[in-house]
């Protein structure tokens, strides 16, 4: 009997052995009608390396099957320059069995020049949808694979809850602020349990399905729904992409489809290996050995003396230990991360990209992926995280720099000198030579170097820095923050919670910089959504914020105009924008004591105008002789 049992256990291992198994193909689906008809299918299945793919779908050619280290995947490359949409058959045989699995290409709903991007006559909106809003308390998480994990709003460490349909409910809250683009921090499938020591990935920068939604949030066609009736009350979406790094579950980490699909790929070899727990990084000296950590430093790309030890350090070191670093040289890496990128602008109609920590990743690869968009959207925008504050550094890396013998085809850079030296100034006054506001001015002096200095986006803070106000309640500081951010030559950003006063610091950690909006969950006591729900002080910089911010909606002058700025007299700083007759000043006291505007210095922009208007107040504002200015005084005019 035991001998007929271990007959029949033989004979249904083989039959399991010798199937074809094909379990999932990344694209999902596809798209015909693309500039460039070539898409990688990526194939997923036990032992599907050896299979012969073919298909007999109309238009349809398979140009070159790869073949990869693992056994357990199969690159599919084709040619659909002549397919038409369908449902489309591939059948993939192996040791004479064949598993047919049908593929969806559908039809493009719109031509890639009508997918038009944000620009700086937006105002993006930043937000961590994990701490906006709940809006579907109780989700559909059964069969979803989610790793375990707490949603505890007490600790700022760990999940809160917040979803997409809590953003999809708050749209009207976004026109009534003002805003004009959306962007989340990502919303894919981040599926890390939570560690020992209290910390989840919450922020969606641990990757898991490039492919999925996460759970928690939502579905894709959540997504969908989402980026619909943004478009439809006039907002635009703009996404949140990883390249640098995938999280340490996705199934490529636990079986790596090539020896070089990863960076420092022997960290994941000796960890499978020794029992260590990649995840924090613990182990011994032996383990700990084959790790190399970025050291952050992003210097070393743009460098023309830089060493090799510091350049592999920047590009090929993990950001965290839980973060496994991607090889874009890989040429299979890099095509799966182009197409994913144009997938989601296909299926859900994003109107911009977030690149996170750009520089890290592989120049010449992200170049690639920049200029293959640019084909295929040309009005389409990215904007490119590259955190040095040197203007020459980041100006370096927008599309068409002469300052670089390489270029990146990236259109979109963000001005973290403007953010430095504004986080410096706001504790100074304005002097005659270097501190307060002239920090400001000294940075914008070098708009120069930028082919295009309104495509550089500019910030106050961001989910990665203090917040603006820290831990205080500095109203003046902030309205003088905000003045000089949404009339400069710039595309600005804002973060959650601004125009409500949200404060807090990164002393203990990231999560008090990303507290969640009151109102946005259930038994919350406080709501900042609504008029009524608002406390006195949140009501006044709210009505002001959104104040500016529509009157920016209307302003050519600050959208298409000319700047002009004035080195800072006498503690005020002035600068102007100019278009088609009409004027806009900005007028900014640096000091903590009255001053004044002297209307003579500023002749140039002024000429014989005796008056302007207040575009807060609407308040008439005399021009016929100096204007004096409160204590940090903060003063948007036109005429």
């Amino acid at each position: 009997m035991r001998k007929l049992f271990a007959i029949l256990s033989l004979f249904v291992g083989l039959q399991t052995i010798n199937a074809v198994n094909v379990d999932r193909i990344d694209p999902t689906d596809w798209f015909v009608g693309m500039k460039d008809p070539t898409v990688q299918l990526m194939v997923y299945g036990q032992g599907i390396c050896d299979a012969e793919v073919t298909t007999d779908y109309p238009g349809a050619v398979i140009d070159q099957v790869v073949r990869l280290d693992s056994p357990n995947y199969l690159l599919v490359y084709m040619n659909l320059s002549g397919a038409q949409p369908g449902t489309m058959v591939l059948s993939f045989t192996q040791d004479g069995k064949t598993k047919k699995v049908k593929y969806q290409l559908k039809a493009r709903e719109k031509a890639g020049e009508d997918h038009v991007g944000f620009s700086n006559a937006d105002v993006l909106y930043m937000l961590m949808p994990d701490r906006f809003a709940d809006g579907m308390p109780e989700p559909k998480l059964k069969g979803s694979g989610l790793r375990e994990y707490k949603v505890d709003r007490s600790n700022p460490s760990l999940r809160h809850g917040g979803d997409l349909e809590g953003l999809r409910q708050h749209l009207d809250y976004f026109n009534e602020l003002g805003v004009t683009a959306l962007w989340f921090t990502p919303v894919l499938e981040n599926n890390s349990p939570d560690s020992p020591n209290g910390f989840s990935t919450y922020h969606g920068y641990a990757t898991t399905d490039y492919y999925r939604v996460d759970p928690r949030f939502g579905t894709n066609a959540d997504y969908r729904k989402l980026t619909d009736e943004a478009h439809a009350k006039g907002l635009k979406v703009v996404m949140d992409m990883i390249f640098n790094h995938s999280g340490f579950e996705h199934p490529w980490v636990k079986d790596m489809p090539s020896n070089d699909w990863f960076n420092t790929p022997e960290w994941l070899t000796e960890s499978q290996s020794s029992g260590r727990d990649p995840m924090t990084g613990l182990g011994n000296t032996r383990d700990r050995s084959k790790y190399l950590q970025t050291s952050y430093k992003l210097t070393p790309v743009m460098d023309p003396y830089a060493s090799k030890v510091d350049m592999k350090e920047t590009v090929d070191g993990w950001f965290v230990p839980s973060m496994p670093d991607l090889n874009q040289r890989n040429p299979h890496v890099i095509r799966y991360l182009i197409q994913n990128s144009e997938w989601w602008i296909e299926t859900v109609g994003i109107d911009g990209i977030r690149m996170d920590t750009y520089p890290y990743a592989d120049r010449d690869a992200m170049a690639l992926w920049m200029k293959t968009l640019d084909n295929e959207y040309p009005n389409f925008n990215t904007v490119g995280e590259t955190w040095v504050t040197e203007p020459a550094y980041t100006a370096a890396w927008q599309k068409d720099s002469k300052l670089s013998e390489k270029n990146s085809y990236l259109k979109t850079v963000m001005d973290f000198s403007f953010f430095d030296k504004l986080d410096k100034a706001r504790n100074e006054e304005t002097d005659d030579w270097w501190q307060g506001f002239n920090r400001i001015y000294n940075s914008f002096v070098y708009d120069y170097l930028y082919p295009n200095p309104s495509s550089v986006m500019a910030f106050i803070e961001n989910h990665d820095t203090d917040r603006f106000l820290k831990q205080g309640q500095d109203v003046t500081l902030l309205k003088q923050a905000l003045a000089l951010l949404l009339t400069i030559n710039r595309t600005p950003q804002l973060y959650y919670g601004t125009e409500i006063l949200m404060n807090g610091t990164k002393e203990r950690n990231d999560g008090y910089v990303r507290k969640d909006f009151p109102g946005g969950f259930s038994g919350d006591s406080h709501n900042a959504f609504t008029k009524e729900g608002r406390t006195e002080a949140e009501n006044e910089m709210f009505t002001w914020l959104s104040k500016l911010l529509h009157w920016r909606q209307t302003s050519d002058c600050v959208t298409k105009g000319t700047q002009t700025q004035f080195i800072p007299w006498h503690g005020v700083y002035v600068i102007a924008r100019q278009h088609n007759g009409k004027n806009v000043m900005t007028i900014l006291n640096g000091r903590k004591s009255a001053a004044k505007l002297e209307v003579s210095r500023y002749a140039e922009i002024i000429g014989s105008t005796k008056e302007a208007t207040n575009v807060i107040t609407g308040e008439k504002v005399d021009l016929s002789q100096d204007l004096p200015l409160e204590a940090q005084a903060a003063l948007v005019v036109e005429f």
